[in-house]
């Protein structure tokens, strides 16, 4: 039984639809691949899909999803993302049937116990009442990728544990029905395709010892999207520093400080791909006005926000529907016979 190749390596990515989208995830997760899509253009297959079914794993205001469904598409195209390249596919999972059925043919091939064991699962479920769909999601995952035979999947520290399930799921059928599976590149030949860093991890701004997240409930550390950029401003203001009183990066000791040096590096090399973290540290070492440093970093995010808003005001909403309608008509063509390969494999199809 052969497996189908993709002609070129496919490279899969998706943010979470949410409006509330910060700029640790456009930094971290969605300005990269877009670079990487005006880098190489033409080497690669790059699947951009907007994790629907995924959003809902926990709590949202369902009345809001779809339109955050799109507003990720805008993000995507404001964040400078072509929409006339052949070689780019954006897609809503949700729009292709064949993610939710595959799910349930890997479910039936995947112990609770390995499930069991995912550390997401382990913090967020200890928060309240989990839905087995929480539980379920990294099954889900393993669908998302194998569907379309994606050799490349950038994963932060908090995912890698769930591209290995994805990694089991796959050689434990094929070995088991044949090479049904292109078997995704392990964590550490993921992070050397595409960086270790992945784009620099943007910490709370309140507590900078962990990464900004969605899931504080105050905003007061996170910086959204959509902020305004007064607000961002001020929020950049208050951030939390230490008693040092001087610039210097310095993860261990000085976590606040050095936060700000990787915003004001992310939000210069959205101007100016040159910019470099080292670049940034040195202009300002020594420092010893943590006010006027801060400033200096509101001032920037501020003027990044409001250019962003500006170019996101300015998407071609048409362009965007048309992109994720031809998109959405492929992907279902390769997920289907992914699936229908997988469907006899296992005596649901002659």
């Amino acid at each position: 039984m052969n497996t189908m190749k993709p002609s070129k390596p496919v490279i899969l990515t998706g943010v979470r639809a949410n409006n509330n989208i910060h700029i640790g995830n456009y930094f971290g997760a969605i300005l990269p691949i877009i670079n990487m899509t005006k880098r190489r253009p033409d080497e690669y297959d790059i699947n951009l899909f907007i994790p629907d079914l995924h959003s809902f794993t926990t709590p949202i205001d369902h009345s809001k999803l779809y339109d955050s469904t799109l507003n990720n598409a805008r993000v995507y195209t404001a964040a400078g993302l072509s929409l006339d390249n052949p070689s780019i596919h954006l897609y809503r999972q949700s729009y292709i049937p064949a993610h939710s059925e595959l799910t349930w043919i890997l479910d039936c091939f995947t112990g609770f116990g390995e499930m069991s064991r995912m550390t997401q699962f382990k913090d967020k479920g200890s928060k309240g009442d989990a839905s087995v769909g929480l539980f379920n999601y990294p099954v889900l995952m393993a669908a998302d990728i194998l569907l379309y035979g994606a050799t490349y999947v950038p994963v932060g520290d908090d995912q890698t544990q769930h591209l290995e399930l994805t990694r089991d799921i796959a050689e434990r059928m094929n070995r088991k029905f044949g090479d049904l599976f292109t078997v995704p590149k392990p964590v550490i030949q993921q992070h050397q395709f595409f960086g270790k860093d992945q784009g620099l991890r943007i910490k709370d701004l309140v507590n900078p010892a962990k990464k900004m997240s969605k899931s504080d409930e105050s905003g007061k550390g996170i910086i959204f999207l959509s902020d305004d950029p007064k607000s961002a401003h001020k929020k950049i203001m208050s951030a939390t520093t230490d008693s040092i009183g001087k610039v210097q990066y310095d993860k261990e000791n000085q976590p606040g400080i050095s936060n700000l040096l990787e915003i004001l590096t992310l939000v210069r090399q959205d101007a100016d791909g040159e910019v470099t973290l080292e670049k940034t540290a040195n202009e300002y070492f020594g420092m010893d006005r943590y006010g006027d440093f801060k400033r200096i970093v509101a001032d920037e995010v501020a003027e990044f926000l409001e250019n962003f808003q500006n170019r996101l005001a300015a998407v071609d909403e048409r362009a965007i529907e048309e992109k994720l309608a031809s998109s959405e008509k492929d992907m279902n063509v390769v997920a289907n016979e992914t699936l229908y390969r997988v469907q006899k494999a296992v005596g649901l199809r002659k």
